[in-house]
C-alpha cells in the first residue's frame, strides 16, 4: 500500500493533511477527516486537533494502551489536562495502560503520578513519543514539557499497528521498574553498568586498566594452561607482580585459580616467590572442557569476563572473542561466589588428598604390621596343635587327655583367628587371589557335611540332623577356587550347629535358579535365629555378640568371597520363627 502526503488544505475546517492511499486495485481514493471504516494515515497538526485525535483513539481502546515516550512523555500524559482526563478514563474503564518512558530527575513528580494509573518502566535513549493500542497507533517526533502535541501521525493500517505493537513489545522486554529507577535517582545510587565488547583490543586495555586501579583484591579464574601462557606473553602475570609489589599497595591480596602444568610451574613459582608479604596465592583446579571462560574480579566491584574463542591460537586477539564488562553489583558478586566456592573445594581437595595419602601409610604400615603378626602367630601354634594331637594318642590318662583336649581347642581356636585375620588384610588390600578350577559343588558340600559331622560329635551334639537336598542328581559343576568355597559352605555350617539345640535340624539345598544361569545353596537350621540387633550389619566386620563367642569376621570374609566370584549371599530369619536360613549364588 503506497502512502503520498499532500499539503494542507487551507480551507479545510478540520486543518488537516489529506493523504493518498492506493488500494491493491490501482483505485485512488481520497479520505476526509471522520472516516472511520477505510484503513487510513494520517497527520494532524496544530495542539488542539492532535489532543482531539488523541482522545478519540483513547475512545476506540478496548483492552489495551501501549506508550513509549522519551523524559517529556509524562509530563504530555500528566500535566495536559484534557490528555490526563483521557487517560483517567482508560484506566476507569480498565484497560491495560503500559508506559515506558525515560525517567529522569526532573520528570520524577510526572512520572510518580502516572504511576497511580498506568504500569511505568524506564528505558535510557528514547526518542520521541508513540502508543498503540489494539487496533490504532498514534506517533510524536517532538514532545515539550506539559504542552499539547505540536503533531501527530495517526493510522489504523492493521500491519503498521502490528509492527509497532512489536516494536513496543521488543522495547518494553528492555525496560525496568520504575520504582527501581526513582530509588536510584532519590537515593543517588549509580547505576549498574553492564558492556558487551565485542573487540578483543579493547578488551585488553580494559583488563590492564583494571588491574592497575585494584586497591584491596584481584580474584583470576584461568579455564586453560593456554590462557594463562597468554595472558603471561602480554604482560598480565608481570602486572600483577608490580602492583602487589607498590608500596601504596601492601595491603592487595591477589588469588589466582589455574589447571596445574609443567610448563608453568616455574612461572608459577616465580610469581609466588616476588610476593614480598605471600598477597599472591595459587591453586589448581581441573582444565575446563565446556564453555572457556577467564575470569577476572576486582575489589568486588568490577568483573570481566573474556570468552575463548579458539584456545589454540597463540595471541590474546585472534583467542579472545566476546567480553562482558560489568560494576553490577548483583552480577560482580554472583562471579565471587562462583571463585570462593570453587576456591574451597581446592582447599578440601588438598585436605582429603593430605588424608589420603596418611591414610595409604596408615593402611601399609597396618596391613606389613598384620603380615608379620601373623605369620608370627602361625608359626608357632602348628607345632603346638602338631604335638598336642602326637600325646593324645599316647595319653591313656583320660584327665591328661582332658586337659589335652582344651590345649588343642584353643590353638586351633587361634589358628583359625589367625587365618581370619590374614584373609580380612588380603579382602581389604584387594589381594584376594582365586585360583580357580572345574568341580563338581555337590563334592565339596558332602566334604563340608563330614567335616561338620566330626565337629557335632566332639561337641556332643549328635542329635542334630544334616540333610542335604539337591535337584541335581549328578551335580552341579562350577569354575571357582574351591578351597574358598569349602571355606564358605563349611563357615555357614558351623554357624548353623553353633546356634542350634540338640534334636534340631540343619538342611542344606543345592538347585539351579530359574535362568540355568546360576546355582543357589542355601543352609537352613532350626536354631535360635538371627538376633534382631545384629542382623543389619550380619556381613559387616565384628557383628557379632559376646555372648555367641567368635570374631564376628567369618560372615564377613565369606561374603567377600562368594561377590569375588560374582555371586550373592543372603540371610533371614525363617518365617516360622524356628532359626535363620543363609544362601549365596555362583554363576554356572
Amino acid at each position: 500500500m503506497d502512502v503520498k502526503d499532500s499539503k494542507t488544505d487551507s480551507t479545510d475546517s478540520n486543518d488537516r493533511t489529506l493523504i493518498t492511499i492506493k488500494d491493491t486495485e490501482k483505485e485512488e481514493i481520497e479520505l476526509k477527516a471522520g472516516a472511520t471504516a477505510a484503513e487510513r494515515t494520517e497527520v494532524f497538526y496544530v495542539g488542539e486537533n492532535t489532543t482531539a485525535r488523541l482522545l478519540q483513539a483513547f475512545s476506540n481502546t478496548k483492552n489495551t494502551w501501549d506508550v513509549c515516550a522519551n523524559s517529556k512523555g509524562p509530563s504530555v500524559s500528566m500535566g495536559v489536562e484534557p490528555i490526563k482526563r483521557g487517560m483517567i478514563d482508560l484506566k476507569e474503564r480498565g484497560i491495560r495502560i503500559r508506559y515506558a518512558t525515560e525517567i529522569t530527575k526532573e520528570n520524577i513528580s510526572y512520572c510518580k503520578e502516572l504511576m497511580k494509573i498506568a504500569d511505568v518502566r524506564h528505558l535510557d535513549g528514547i526518542k520521541g513519543g508513540m502508543a498503540v493500542s489494539e487496533k490504532e497507533y498514534v506517533a510524536a517526533a517532538v514532545l515539550q514539557e506539559a504542552k499539547a502535541v505540536p503533531h501527530l501521525i495517526y493510522s489504523n493500517v492493521k500491519e503498521i499497528v502490528e509492527q509497532q505493537e512489536y516494536m513496543f513489545e521488543a522495547l518494553w522486554s528492555k525496560s525496568i521498574p520504575a520504582e527501581q529507577k526513582i530509588r536510584e535517582i532519590e537515593e543517588g545510587v549509580k547505576p549498574d553498568i553492564i558492556e558487551v565488547i565485542p573487540n578483543s583490543s579493547k578488551a585488553k586495555d580494559l583488563y590492564v586498566n583494571i588491574v592497575n586501579d585494584a586497591v584491596e583484591e584481584i580474584l583470576l579464574i584461568f579455564p586453560t594452561i593456554n590462557a594463562f601462557i597468554r595472558q603471561e606473553k602480554i604482560g598480565v602475570i608481570q602486572w600483577l607482580t608490580e602492583v602487589v609489589t607498590k608500596e601504596q599497595n601492601n595491603k592487595l591480596k591477589i588469588r589466582i585459580l589455574m589447571p596445574i602444568h609443567k610448563s608453568t610451574e616455574q612461572i608459577v613459582q616465580h610469581l609466588k616467590q616476588q610476593s614480598p608479604q605471600n598477597n599472591i596465592d595459587v591453586r589448581f583446579i581441573e582444565q575446563s572442557s565446556g564453555n572457556k571462560a577467564t575470569f577476572l574480579v576486582v575489589d568486588r566491584k568490577v568483573s570481566l569476563v573474556m570468552e575463548l574463542k579458539d584456545d589454540s591460537k597463540q595471541t590474546f586477539d585472534e583467542a579472545i572473542g566476546l567480553s562482558i564488562y560489568s560494576k553490577s553489583k548483583s552480577g560482580v558478586l554472583s562471579f565471587v561466589a562462583i571463585f570462593e566456592n570453587l576456591w574451597i573445594q581446592t582447599e578440601l581437595y588438598l585436605q582429603v588428598k593430605e588424608a589420603n595419602e596418611q591414610l595409604k601409610i596408615h593402611d601399609k604400615l597396618m596391613n606389613e604390621f598384620v603380615n608379620v603378626a601373623s605369620h608370627e602367630l602361625r608359626s608357632p601354634i602348628q607345632p603346638i596343635v602338631g604335638i598336642s594331637e602326637i600325646l593324645c594318642s599316647k595319653i591313656k590318662n583320660d584327665e591328661q587327655l582332658a586337659l589335652l583336649g582344651i590345649v588343642i581347642r584353643n590353638a586351633k581356636r587361634l589358628q583359625q583367628l589367625t587365618e581370619d585375620i590374614l584373609d580380612v588384610t588380603r579382602i581389604e588390600s584387594n589381594s584376594l587371589n582365586l585360583k580357580k578350577v572345574q568341580f563338581n559343588l555337590n563334592e565339596i558340600i558332602l566334604n563340608s557335611i563330614s567335616d561338620s559331622r566330626n565337629q557335632m560329635q566332639k561337641e556332643h551334639k549328635d542329635n542334630i540332623k544334616l540333610e542335604l537336598f539337591s535337584s541335581i542328581e549328578d551335580g552341579i559343576f562350577v569354575e571357582a577356587d574351591k578351597n574358598r568355597l569349602n571355606q564358605v559352605i563349611s563357615n555357614l555350617l558351623s554357624n548353623a550347629i553353633k546356634f542350634t539345640k540338640e534334636s534340631g535340624t540343619i538342611t542344606i539345598r543345592v538347585q539351579k535358579k530359574d535362568n540355568n544361569d546360576d546355582v543357589l545353596v542355601s543352609v537352613k537350621d532350626t536354631g535360635a535365629g538371627i538376633d534382631p540387633e545384629i542382623l543389619p550389619r550380619l556381613f559387616t566386620k565384628f557383628a557379632t555378640k559376646s555372648e555367641t563367642g567368635g570374631t564376628g569376621l567369618g560372615l564377613y570374609i565369606s561374603k567377600s568371597i562368594v561377590e569375588s566370584h560374582g555371586g550373592m549371599i543372603l540371610a533371614q530369619n525363617n518365617s516360622d520363627g524356628k532359626g535363620s536360613t543363609f544362601s549365596f549364588t555362583l554363576p554356572i
